[in-house]
């Protein structure tokens, strides 16, 4: 409605597009996990994990590098510090996005050619299903270096949300101190922030978490109860955050 009437802000764009990822990645980890389970043969053995993969490599990141973007515009916008790389990013805060998604681009440059390069290696050995056989380690070292680009802006999130819960928490006590135990509308708004803060925290760690267990299933494809949680874990991030951020 506000990109209609012409009044589609830095704020909105980052909010429209965090939206659309999260939509599309809700619905893809729901395909994804119930293939997985229910469909294991059809899954592994059709194009179907080809297909999953490179829709799941744009949309997640791109949810993670909005959820980012996110982050950064709320810790330049509130967050008070005096430091002279802060200041200077602050006064370019229009500029961060479009940063950022420059790093979504390059992000997507580099995990492209890993992701095609793993899909003709395992066509060129005319494999039958997708339990890779590789070492462990060299398994996951290819994992590492496929999400680089998502290691990255989730690092630089939680950076930004620790730095932010600082800020509030400084400015909370200070506010404190000067009304003498009294609560006023704004110290309790600056508290409701850290708990929102907090709370995104540990659902980005969760989500982490299950996407790692995910990944870990390819080399012990025989625990499904361990998936079934990966899978819950990590639908749980972009379903909670979503809540928090309307609700918060």
């Amino acid at each position: 409605i506000n990109c209609v009437k012409h009044k589609f802000s830095l704020i909105g764009f980052i909010l429209t597009g965090l939206a659309i990822s999260r939509i599309c990645l809700i619905w893809l980890l729901i395909t994804d996990g119930f293939m997985h389970i229910f469909s294991p043969d059809i899954y592994f053995s059709s194009n179907l994990i080809e297909c999953i993969s490179y829709f799941w490599l744009i949309i997640n990141q791109s949810s993670i590098w909005f959820a980012t973007c996110l982050s950064i515009f709320y810790f330049l916008k509130i967050a008070n510090f005096s430091n002279t790389i802060f200041l200077w990013l602050k006064s370019r805060i229009n500029r961060i996005p479009a940063f950022l998604l420059g790093c979504l681009l390059i992000s997507w440059l580099f995990s492209f050619p890993h992701t095609v390069k793993m899909f003709k290696d395992h066509k060129l050995k005319n494999a039958t299903d997708w339990h890779f056989n590789v070492s462990k380690s060299e398994y996951f070292i290819k994992q590492v270096l496929l999400n680089l680009g998502v290691i990255f802006s989730f690092t630089l999130s939680l950076t930004t949300c620790v730095l932010l819960i600082i800020s509030l928490w400084r400015h909370n006590r200070q506010m404190q101190l000067n009304l003498t135990g009294f609560r006023d509308v704004n110290t309790e708004a600056h508290v409701k922030a850290m708990k929102v803060l907090i709370s995104f925290i540990i659902l980005s760690i969760l989500y982490f978490v299950g996407i790692i267990i995910e990944i870990t299933f390819f080399s012990v494809p025989e625990h499904k109860l361990l998936l079934m949680f990966g899978i819950t874990t990590s639908v749980l991030y972009p379903w909670s955050h979503s809540f928090i951020l309307i609700l918060g």
